[in-house]
C-alpha cells in the first residue's frame, strides 16, 4: 500500500472511530450532567475534523509536479499538520475556559457506576489507537499522522482524568472536574504548541538530521576517487521527497568524461539508497608540492580559532598566483568577517606573492 493510501486509511478508521465515541459519550455525558464526558465527546469530535483535513492534506500533497509547482505539492501536508495542531489547541483552550468556570460555579453530577465502563472503553480505545496512528505516522513519516496520533494520546490521558473525578466523586462525593479539566487542558495545550513548534520548523527549513547526513557523506567518500564530500544541503519538499547538493573533492587533472561517469554513478547509488535527489559539484585538488606547504600553514594558523569548525575546497594555481578555499564558522560566531579576515591576512604574511580568495560557508549539516 502506498503512502498517500495508507494515510487516508487511517483517517478513516479514526473518523468511525471518533464519531462513535462522540454518540457515546454525548449521551453518557448529557445524563450524567458531566462538563468533563461532554468535552471529551466535543474533542472526539475536533479529532474526526482533524482526520478529515489529514485525508483532504494527503490527497492535495500527492498531486503530480505542475509548471507552477515543479517540486510536486508535498509540503501541503505540513499545512494540514498546522490546521490539526490549532485545532487541538483551540480545543485546549476552550476545554480551561469551561474548566474555570465549573469550578467558579460547580454544577450537580449524577456519575452512576455503569458510567465507569464508557470512559473506560474511551481510554482503552483512544490508547491504543494512538500508538497505531502514531507508529503509521513515524513509519511513513506524515506529521499529520504524528499529531493525531499524539492527539488520541491525549484523549486517553483526558478520559483517565474523567474516570478518576468519577471514581472520587462516587466514592467520597467530592466534585473535582473542574480542578481535573484545567490539569488535562494545560496538558492538551501543551502537546498542541509542541506539535505546531515541530511542523512550523520543518516548513521553516531545519538542520538535515546528522545521522542521515553523516551516512551520505561516508556513502560518497567510499569512492576511492573522492578525497571528500562537504557543503552538503538537503531540502524538504515534503515528507517523501528530499533533493539536495554537495561538493565533492577530486584530483585537478580528473577529465570532463571521468566526472561524468563518477557523478553519475554516485547520485544514482544516493538515491537507490536514501531516496534523495542528489546534485553533485566539484572542487579540484592538487595537495602536493607547494599547495601541500600552505594548505598545512593554513591548517596550523585555523588551529587558533576554536569557531572555525572546517577548512575546505583548498585549491592553489601557481599560474595565476592564487589560492582558494572555503571556511566553515560555527553559528556561534559574531565576528565570522574578521576571523576570515585575520586568517587571510596571517597566510598572506607568509606567502604574499599570492592573492587569497575565501568563502565563508554555512554550518549546515553535522
Amino acid at each position: 500500500m502506498d503512502r498517500e493510501k495508507k494515510i487516508i486509511k487511517v483517517s478513516f478508521q479514526g473518523i468511525a472511530m471518533n464519531l462513535f465515541l462522540v454518540l457515546f459519550k454525548a449521551i453518557v455525558g448529557f445524563i450524567a450532567n458531566s462538563i468533563a464526558i461532554i468535552l471529551d465527546a466535543v474533542n472526539n469530535l475536533t479529532d474526526a475534523v482533524s482526520a478529515i483535513i489529514t485525508i483532504i492534506g494527503a490527497k492535495l500533497s500527492g498531486k503530480a509536479p505542475d509548471k507552477e509547482h515543479p517540486f510536486g505539492h508535498g509540503r501541503i501536508e505540513y499545512f494540514a499538520a498546522v490546521i490539526i495542531s490549532a485545532i487541538v489547541l483551540g480545543a485546549g483552550i476552550t476545554s480551561l475556559k469551561e474548566s474555570f468556570l465549573k469550578i467558579l460555579s460547580p454544577a450537580d453530577v449524577h456519575y452512576e457506576w455503569y458510567t465507569l465502563l464508557v470512559i473506560i472503553v474511551a481510554i482503552f480505545v483512544k490508547f491504543f489507537f494512538g500508538g497505531y496512528v502514531k507508529n503509521v505516522g513515524k513509519q511513513i513519516d506524515s506529521q499529520s499522522l504524528i499529531a493525531t496520533g499524539t492527539d488520541a494520546f491525549m484523549d486517553a490521558v483526558l478520559s483517565f482524568s474523567t474516570l478518576v473525578g468519577a471514581i472520587i466523586f462516587l466514592v467520597f462525593g467530592l466534585n473535582i472536574e473542574g480542578y481535573l479539566g484545567v490539569v488535562i487542558s494545560i496538558i492538551i495545550i501543551k502537546s498542541a504548541i509542541s506539535i505546531l513548534k515541530e511542523t512550523i520548523d520543518t516548513m521553516i527549513g531545519q538542520r538535515a538530521d546528522a545521522e542521515l547526513t553523516k551516512n551520505i557523506k561516508q556513502k560518497i567518500n567510499d569512492y576511492k576517487e573522492v578525497h571528500g564530500t562537504y557543503d552538503l544541503m538537503l531540502h524538504n519538499y515534503g515528507p517523501s521527497k528530499l533533493m539536495g547538493s554537495a561538493h565533492i573533492e577530486l584530483d585537478d587533472d580528473t577529465t570532463a568524461k571521468e566526472i561524468h561517469a563518477l557523478t553519475r554513478k554516485i547520485s544514482e547509488e544516493i538515491f537507490k539508497e536514501f531516496g534523495i535527489i542528489l546534485t553533485l559539484g566539484i572542487y579540484a585538488s592538487n595537495d602536493s608540492g607547494k599547495a601541500k606547504v600552505i594548505k598545512e600553514k593554513l591548517e596550523e594558523i585555523i588551529k587558533d580559532y576554536t569557531d572555525v569548525l572546517q577548512l575546505h575546497g583548498f585549491y592553489l594555481d601557481d599560474e595565476k598566483k592564487q589560492v582558494s578555499f572555503d571556511i566553515i564558522i560555527d553559528f556561534k560566531c559574531e565576528n565570522s568577517d574578521n576571523v576570515k579576515n585575520e586568517i587571510i591576512d596571517k597566510i598572506k604574511n607568509l606567502y604574499p606573492e599570492y592573492e587569497y580568495e575565501v568563502v565563508l560557508d554555512t554550518d549546515i549539516s553535522d
